[in-house]
């Protein structure tokens, strides 16, 4: 249980929305997202949303793949401000019980950086802490969860207890997190809007 007088004033969250969507489409992942950073801001956290799919994001396994003959690469560009923030959430949809292309683009780029190195010597991702959002309309969360996890792990991050959470319908066919049928618990944008 938190502290009532805790204060996380200062600390920075990066989400990125790994739905295969570009703005300004609806996602589903952006509403389960939109719930989360509204917890976060009213406890003094910075929030930043990002999603992949705007950009131009090279596949590969290097900082920068422009180095590596890809004309184009945001990566470079992006990567900074999520070094520059305490906690990285995840989110994306699941797709035939996996994640999405978008995610696993995500962490393949996120392991291009685990070669750097900070001041000390650890990982550049150290002292940082990670989690993931994940939905869909099938089974998939803990096998998802696991992969983007046991992966932010890996390369360096601090993943506390119960650092996944996720929103599914029943199997198979049906509504997603913000279809009216659904009637799943759902919060407003940023600029106040319904999720609708």
């Amino acid at each position: 249980m938190t502290s009532p007088d805790a204060d996380f004033t200062g600390l920075k969250a990066t989400f990125l929305n790994c739905t295969l969507k570009k703005s300004p489409a609806m996602s589903h992942t952006q509403g389960l997202i939109d719930a989360s950073a509204a917890i976060m801001r009213k406890n003094g956290i910075e929030v930043d949303v990002i999603r992949p799919i705007d950009h131009d994001i090279a596949i590969g396994v290097y900082p920068n793949m422009k180095e590596e003959g890809w004309e184009k690469d945001a990566w470079p560009d992006l990567y900074p401000g999520i070094l520059d923030s305490d906690i990285l959430v995840i989110g994306g949809p699941i797709w035939l019980g996996d994640n999405s292309s978008v995610t696993k683009i995500i962490i393949e780029r996120l392991y291009a950086l685990s070669g750097m190195l900070n001041d000390q010597g650890q990982s550049i991702f150290y002292g940082r802490v990670a989690g993931c959002l994940l939905t869909g309309n099938e089974d998939g969360i803990k096998h998802c969860a696991m992969n983007i996890l046991y992966s932010l792990g890996h390369v360096g991050y601090a993943i506390p207890p119960q650092a996944d959470a996720g929103w599914i319908g029943e199997a198979g066919p049906g509504p997603s997190y913000l279809d009216e049928e659904a009637a799943a618990p759902r919060t407003t944008s940023p600029t106040g809007t319904p999720h609708l």
